[in-house]
């Protein structure tokens, strides 16, 4: 004959509760979530080195606006990390910090002055400022999930 095995309440509530909040973690983010981050980073930066191998550019100017897109990027990676660094109460140098701001603000600042500067459509400058700050805000995002993905599972191993 089987043997049978009955839970109280009790177990069964503790249970479901342990299996619910695994599955719903308010901080891990959702596949379509991750997802959307990776397919925006990817759009806005082919789309912005599409526009420069098709522009009618210099190739030092082409250089310039491709250095700029991965100085931003560098840049605002940076930023992420130093601010979800202080609130989880990793240290951070205040000159790291300063200097992520900085670069980011100058990354943008360069691209601006770039444009207003160039020989182009404003259709084209606007092409350009657009997948650029896409690619910016997708690369925060990918930065996120990735964090947030990795501290999820440390947490659970």
């Amino acid at each position: 004959m089987e043997q049978q095995t009955f839970k109280s309440s009790e177990e069964k509530t503790t249970k479901l509760k342990t299996s619910n909040t695994e599955e719903k973690n308010p901080f891990k983010p959702s596949p379509a979530f991750i997802g959307a981050s990776w397919a925006a980073l990817g759009v806005g930066m082919i789309a912005y080195c599409i526009g420069l191998w098709n522009a009618d550019m210099e190739l030092n100017e082409k250089g310039y606006y491709f250095t700029i897109l991965l100085f931003g990027l560098f840049s605002v990676v940076s930023v992420q990390k130093a601010v979800r660094d202080k609130m989880e109460g990793i240290p951070v140098t205040e000159i790291y910090y300063g200097i992520s701001w900085f670069t980011t603000v100058a990354a943008i600042l360069l691209l601006v002055v770039g444009l207003w500067n160039a020989d182009m459509e404003l259709s084209e400058k606007g092409f350009y400022g657009m997948s650029f700050t896409l690619s910016l805000f997708a690369s925060v995002a990918v930065q996120k999930n990735t964090r947030d993905t990795f501290t999820l599972k440390n947490q659970k191993a």
